[in-house]
């Protein structure tokens, strides 16, 4: 399972709708609450991506909660950051991707990251 956080709903259902149509099965969350209550529940998440757009500062402590959890994850940043990429990777990141995504990198990444 896959679990996709993004605080606007709209690009939630988008990134969703990718993971079913790569063959993926995802969850979201559009809050830290929603977010929390993933990863209290009994999901198995294979991998995380998190855009860090309207969230604050707390969303690294999820970071950080993935992190030990050993869930590898991935930040999604609105802009070029450096850092963002150096808070992403100290936080314990596998990477960071930038807005507008492209499907095919992410589909790379992701497979990579889920291995075979």
């Amino acid at each position: 399972m896959i679990l996709a956080v993004d605080r606007n709903s709209r690009n939630l259902q988008l990134m969703t709708d990718f993971l079913d149509r790569a063959g993926y099965s995802g969850i979201g969350a559009t809050s830290l609450e929603e977010l929390d209550q993933v990863l209290e529940g009994t999901h198995r998440i294979a991998l995380a991506l998190v855009d860090l757009a309207g969230f604050d500062k707390q969303i690294w402590d999820r970071c950080d909660r993935l992190r030990r959890a050993k869930v590898p994850f991935l930040v999604i940043s609105p802009r070029p950051s450096a850092s963002v990429q150096e808070a992403s990777l100290a936080h314990g990141a596998r990477g960071m991707l930038v807005k507008p995504l492209a499907t095919t990198e992410l589909s790379r990444l992701i497979r990579s990251l889920l291995g075979p």
